[in-house]
């Protein structure tokens, strides 16, 4: 478990050693880099049928953009990617973002709000099932992402982090982790969120990886997220 210590009554995140998770658990990594590569590819090549009716779909729903939305996020040490999803929102989402700011459910850096109306009729349901991300096999394929790992963040955000929440960089983001397979995940605090990536990261291994995978299932299953 990460341990926390409380400074001026807020929850603070342990300090991890750098070159201990880099050094540590080599084999590990190697072999999941190969099982990233072998299950992205087996997947994009089972649901590109999938993936062509997502892709219509979103083209049909609202026609004005790409059905493929791009975005800068930041993966293992803070390097720029480009991460891929359908698109969900409108095509004037990032501009309409002022105005809701006030509106925001989460703490910390990051924005969430549960009924965000920049959200398209189809992106509704690509969000619900979680098919919205779909297109990060490619980057996961690719070795910006892995499978499981913490949520790659906008820059926006790590530009607001300090420098323990910044530890959750030390790996490569991933596809879900504790905090996705978390009943109500919204409602929990920012802080608690970073706690639960830092735990991953010291606690990571392919059993916790594939728990993390089947609980990830289940939870899009039974909508247990939101």
């Amino acid at each position: 478990m990460v341990t926390k210590t409380k400074v001026d009554g807020k929850k603070r995140l342990a300090v991890l050693d750098r070159k201990e998770v880099l050094r540590t658990k080599r084999g590990y990594w190697i072999l999941r880099r190969g099982q990233d590569i072998l299950f992205s590819a087996l997947a994009m090549l089972v649901l590109w049928p999938v993936i062509g009716v997502v892709a219509l779909a979103v083209v049909l729903d609202d026609p004005h953009g790409s059905p493929i939305f791009a975005q800068i996020r930041c993966g293992r040490d803070g390097k720029p990617f480009k991460m891929y999803k359908f698109r969900t929102m409108c095509m004037d989402a990032e501009e309409r973002l002022q105005e809701l700011l006030d509106a925001n459910e989460m703490d910390g850096p990051v924005f969430k709000i549960k009924d965000d109306p920049r959200i398209t009729r189809v992106g509704r349901f690509l969000r619900s099932t979680s098919l919205d991300e779909l297109p990060q096999l490619w980057n996961i394929f690719k070795g910006d992402m892995s499978i499981v790992g913490p949520r790659p963040a906008l820059p926006r955000e790590v530009e607001k982090y300090d420098e323990l929440q910044k530890q959750r960089m030390y790996v490569t983001p991933g596809l879900t982790c504790y905090w996705q397979i978390q009943p109500r995940r919204n409602e929990i605090s920012f802080d608690d969120w970073m706690a639960l990536d830092l735990k991953y990261i010291q606690e990571r291994s392919f059993w916790v990886d594939w728990k993390i995978i089947f609980k990830t299932i289940g939870t899009v299953i039974n909508r247990e997220g939101e």
